[in-house]
């Protein structure tokens, strides 16, 4: 998979550098996480860092963490950059003020262990929230045979292990057109 993601880096196609500030995605992870300068965070999975970017953009004193697998993608990622797995996470626990994984927690070989590596990483008190793929909706891409998509609750089920206040939502990529079923983000509170 790492081999994978080191490829993939050269394509901007697929695998952008960028993302328009103004999708959904980037509005519901702000607003869950909450006012981030002074803050410390961890983009999780964080490819070129599209998301990283905008969020550094936005609130300059924000302290990012970008991780992914694959050092192609990260070098590009804004903040500190750190490659690791989310199955095993080199920070020590309660590191974090908030996290987040936008369509990074769909590659991790051992879903389960990933979600309590991320949790793990996030103080009580901070935010979590995940953006990925509804498993309702697999096979509507092609996609590699090693990615897997979630159901709503397979996932609550799993942050309420370590999280209160977990709950989810179908999104969109823009305010103005109603999901459809594609994308869910969950959010959870450490």
């Amino acid at each position: 998979m790492k081999r994978f993601f080191e490829v993939a880096a050269a394509d901007e196609r697929h695998y952008p550098a960028e993302i328009d500030p103004r999708i959904e995605h980037v509005k519901q992870i702000a607003d869950h996480l909450g006012p981030l300068d002074g803050r410390v965070i961890a983009d999780l999975g964080c490819g070129k860092g599209r998301f990283a970017r905008v969020y550094q953009e936005r609130f300059p004193a924000v302290r990012l963490v970008s991780v992914d697998i694959a050092e192609a993608m990260v070098t590009s990622a804004p903040g500190a950059r750190c490659c690791a797995t989310l199955t095993a996470l080199p920070f020590r626990t309660a590191a974090f003020d908030g996290a987040y994984a936008t369509e990074s927690l769909e590659h991790a070989v051992d879903v389960e262990l990933a979600v309590s590596e991320v949790c793990r990483i996030v103080k009580p008190g901070g935010h979590i929230a995940i953006i990925d793929k509804n498993r309702e909706h697999w096979g509507r891409f092609e996609t590699p045979d090693w990615e897997q998509w979630f159901g709503r609750e397979q996932m609550e089920r799993l942050l309420r292990r370590h999280c209160r206040d977990v709950a989810s939502n179908l999104i969109s990529y823009w305010e103005d057109v109603p999901p459809d079923g594609l994308f869910v983000i969950w959010k959870a509170v450490r």
